[in-house]
């Protein structure tokens, strides 16, 4: 996957735990945990919309790009 979810590195910044996200994000401790172990494979707007509310950050703080290796890896 070219998209990945630095979501545990701003949740540290903040000093925030999952269970206290989903709660001020009012989504499931599932669906977050989707995201921040960078399973999802699609995120709504408004969802991103309402963490980067709760954690005071910019969606390109969550959110970064990398290229595909050719053999199909990704590149650490």
């Amino acid at each position: 996957m070219a998209i990945i979810v630095n979501l545990d590195v701003m949740m540290a910044k903040r000093k925030m735990s999952l269970n206290e996200l989903a709660s001020k994000v009012d989504i499931t401790l599932a669906n977050l945990s989707i995201l921040k172990n960078n399973k999802a494979r699609a995120v709504r707007f408004t969802t991103l919309e309402a963490i980067c509310r709760a954690l005071s950050c910019q969606p390109g703080e969550l959110l970064e790009y990398r290229e595909d290796e050719p053999d199909g890896k990704q590149s650490e």
